[in-house]
């Protein structure tokens, strides 16, 4: 007799089974089954369920982190002095601040003795482009050629730089990045002085496009006194370059214009004529970097020293309907009242620049800032971009403290190294000061920042503490647990 068949699913290979013997008719005795062939194929379970739990955790909220910073001296830069006064926080952004705050948290930062204040904002540099000026393949600041937008520095930022945990130890939690060379260098971004990558640590982008102004001033020493004689011009030739560069830049930005024009004319043509066979709009990165610079929506930060360069800028701003902020401004406070009737800001590089005219007295450059304030200038302090301004990034601070000893006052001195380059950048609604709804980005500090000797002890990015260690506190560290002799 042959035995049934019974196909397996998935399967066209029947498993045959096996004659089962049965007992007489009438019989108590059980009947026994055989042992049946197993399915050869690997048992596996369906992994559905578990996939939709897995699902199910990763579209839950994460628990949010509330932590209340209380008992200290807590500057909000916006308000008034809390002392002292406790911040609410919660998933990295403020929710809180007053004396006193009753709610259930799941930890307390107590920081009685210490000083609250927003982290500081340094809005111009080359952190992460330049490690060793004397090594090559350490500097990244510059491109080839006069005129590149399309160059975007925060990309090339490198988060494992030395100089950038040396700057974070003096308070300053976010930096602008810059590209240089050429007149038109590229785009900015600000980046978070913590993070494991530049995306990671870049904030926003761009922050702005750069415009290096040529220089105005003309060499009038002779040839025969000249220190390399083979590149000396008369100062009818220095005249003639100059004004060249100044057209150079017009036809730039006549040529930026031409293609915006052409854009919007070949998408206006493909809109009204959708199965058109015409070629496609040829897009050059280029001129797509100044498109958002045409339009107004990315200021164009102009970096200019002398003051025919300020008020050659200033002109060129007003007929281009350009929005500018002034880098660097050497010579800012010589015509601080223009410059604060056509609402353009200032980032004053320059507090410890020695004076560069013989008739000017020995505090011009400590004077600068009040001078500026006066006339109603917003401004904010920095140290610049390049090699050696990088290494002195961590004195930003003693800019301000510098200023305050020759006439500005301390809250204005305070409001130029927080809120005011914060607003300068468009980061005003995140950072500059502790206020509701902001990031929780601050440093403790053992007493007023613009006291030299005030030691920053403790620094939270987002609401998450970050590290001060640097190369300087390490090699302290090795030093003096040295072995005597």
């Amino acid at each position: 007799m042959n035995s049934p068949k019974i196909p397996l699913p998935h399967s066209s290979a029947p498993i045959p089974l096996p004659q089962i013997p049965l007992p007489p008719p009438h019989s108590s005795a059980p009947i026994r089954l055989p042992n049946l062939p197993r399915d050869p194929r690997p048992q596996t379970r369906d992994p559905r369920p578990f996939l939709a739990l897995l699902l199910l955790c990763l579209l839950l909220p994460a628990h949010a982190e509330t932590i209340l910073f209380q008992d200290a001296t807590i500057h909000t830069i916006t308000g008034e002095t809390l002392a002292p006064g406790s911040v609410l926080v919660r998933d990295g952004k403020i929710i809180t601040v007053s004396r006193q705050v009753a709610a259930r948290v799941d930890k307390v930062e107590n920081l009685k003795g210490l000083h609250l204040f927003p982290g500081l904002i340094l809005p111009t540099s080359s952190l992460g482009l330049i490690e060793i000026a004397g090594v090559r393949s350490t500097l990244d600041v510059a491109e080839v050629g006069g005129y590149t937008p399309e160059v975007a520095a925060w990309q090339a930022v490198n988060p494992d730089s030395e100089l950038i945990p040396v700057t974070r130890a003096n308070g300053i939690t976010h930096a602008l990045v810059l590209p240089q060379g050429g007149t038109i260098s590229g785009s900015s971004g600000i980046i978070t002085l913590a993070g494991w990558t530049p995306e990671q640590m870049t904030i926003k982008r761009p922050a702005a496009m750069h415009l290096f102004w040529p220089h105005l001033a003309l060499d009038t020493t002779p040839r025969e006194l000249a220190h390399d004689k083979a590149k000396w011009k008369s100062p009818d030739d220095q005249a003639k370059e100059r004004v060249k560069k100044q057209k150079e830049l017009d036809d730039f930005i006549a040529e930026a214009r031409a293609y915006a024009q052409a854009k919007a004319a070949a998408k206006t043509n493909t809109n009204a004529n959708p199965t058109t066979t015409a070629a496609p709009f040829t897009i050059i990165p280029a001129w797509e970097a100044m498109l958002p610079v045409l339009s107004g929506q990315l200021p164009v930060m102009v970096h200019a020293e002398d003051v025919r360069q300020i008020k050659a800028a200033l002109r060129w701003a007003e007929t281009n309907q350009f929005k500018i902020i002034l880098a660097g401004a050497l010579d800012a406070w010589r015509i601080a009242d223009q410059i604060a009737k056509q609402r353009v800001p200032v980032i004053f590089e320059h507090t410890f620049t020695q004076p560069t005219r013989d008739t000017d007295p020995y505090d011009a450059q400590f004077r600068a800032a009040s001078l500026l304030h006066k006339a109603g200038v917003q401004f904010a302090f920095s140290e610049g971009p390049g090699a050696w301004p990088a290494t002195r990034a961590r004195n930003l601070p003693f800019a301000a403290a510098q200023s305050v000893a020759f006439g500005l006052p301390e809250a204005e001195a305070l409001r130029a190294i927080t809120l005011n380059p914060a607003r300068i950048l468009g980061l005003a609604d995140r950072l500059g000061s502790i206020e509701t709804g902001k990031d929780a980005t601050f440093i403790a500090t053992t007493g007023h920042i613009l006291d030299l000797r005030t030691q920053v002890k403790r620094l939270w990015i987002d609401g998450k503490e970050v590290s001060l260690e640097s190369r300087h506190t390490r090699l302290y560290d090795k030093y003096r647990n040295r072995p005597k002799p």
